[in-house]
């Protein structure tokens, strides 16, 4: 049963009729998220779309039940449940994320303190959803961003800067091409190297079966296997039962191993080498391509600078958000960071080139 609240208002019963239709979107979300998943993530899911039921069933309590007129979902509701239905992926539980993340059931007395509670516990379960899709996206998603966003504020970067020195368009625009080509192979050579080499340190990192072969031929009473376990981690006494475990169970006629179990997060969040040099080569290309365009298509001076500044802008706040999203920040706040830094740069190496272009003339 709803808390005592004092009497409402007709604004009241707006907020909670905005609430009602809220819930109904997120339950609604979950639903849909749920019927692309199986096994435990839909089970949780369900659960979820089932505790939204609850909130809902609250302010239809305190409204006396269902409003002959509600308010329209919000925007970011439309766009959610858009995602969810279409995609069902990481970005649509990152979303949801966020939308817990702003309930605002702890400033309102309409709403009692174990809904503003749920909604907190709802942002760690959609969060520890999302994280495996986030796991799974690291690797090719940090080369798709880190490309992407270097191609635009580089290349538009070296267009501004030997634009500013006065030469002719035809020299900004091979000379943009260039930084593209160049640009591309280095991130793509780079990105292989780093996750390769990645790789091939986290495999020495992991345990080995080259003593398996010994272990049958073990005294049981006097071995080294404990001192194994201990570089492993494990307390002295619990290292010392372990390996008298082991040789015993191979004395007995059975198998044993000190390689243990090898987890796949690792191999997730690092990515494929050739697939995340690949993303990395057609990310900057297709970033680094965009500073370029004005002068492809003719234009000069003013206003291809402008318009290069507009276009790259665009991208930035576009790759800004994206990251926002899928971490779970605020995607407005990631979007203004990342053009801040672009145009920053781009400033920069502008006033250099207009110095060095009248120092030449």
């Amino acid at each position: 049963m709803p808390e005592t609240v004092r009497p409402d208002t007709a604004s009241d019963r707006r907020r909670w009729a905005r609430y009602l239709v809220d819930e109904r979107a997120e339950a609604d979300v979950y639903r849909r998220l749920a019927s692309r998943r199986t096994g435990e993530e839909r089970a949780i899911l369900l659960a979820l779309a089932d505790a939204e039921g609850r909130h809902e069933a609250h302010w239809l309590a305190l409204l006396g039940g269902e409003p002959a007129r509600l308010p329209r979902r919000s925007a970011s509701s439309v766009v959610l449940g858009f995602m969810a239905a279409r995609f069902g992926s990481v970005f649509a539980l990152a979303l949801a994320q966020n939308a817990e993340a702003r309930s605002p059931y702890e400033d309102d007395p309409a709403a009692t303190a174990t809904m503003a509670a749920d909604e907190r516990v709802h942002h760690e379960v959609v969060r520890g959803l999302a994280a495996r899709g986030r796991r799974r996206l690291s690797g090719v998603f940090r080369a798709a961003v880190f490309g992407a966003n270097d191609g635009l504020v580089s290349n538009l970067a070296l267009v501004l800067g030997i634009g500013a020195t006065g030469v002719a368009p035809q020299l900004v625009l091979f000379s943009g091409i260039a930084g593209l080509l160049a640009g591309a192979l280095s991130m793509g050579a780079g990105e292989y190297v780093s996750v390769r080499s990645q790789r091939e340190l986290l495999e020495a990192a992991r345990p080995s079966d080259y003593a398996d072969a010994a272990l049958a031929d073990l005294d049981l009473d006097a071995n080294e296997l404990a001192l194994v376990y201990r570089t492993r981690g494990m307390a002295p006494d619990a290292a010392d039962v372990r390996a008298r475990e082991v040789v015993a169970a191979v004395h007995a006629g059975g198998t044993g191993t000190l390689s243990g179990h090898v987890s796949e997060d690792d191999d997730e969040v690092v990515g494929g080498a050739w697939r995340a040099a690949g993303s990395s080569f057609l990310f900057f290309a297709s970033g680094a391509v965009i500073p370029v365009l004005p002068w492809l298509f003719g234009l000069s001076g003013l206003p291809a600078v402008v318009l290069a500044l507009v276009l790259v802008g665009l991208a930035l706040l576009a790759t800004g958000a994206l990251v926002g999203i899928l971490s779970g920040a605020p995607p407005l706040a990631r979007a203004a960071r990342q053009l801040a830094i672009g145009w920053g740069a781009a400033a920069v190496t502008y006033v250099l080139g207009l110095v060095f272009g009248v120092s030449l003339g």
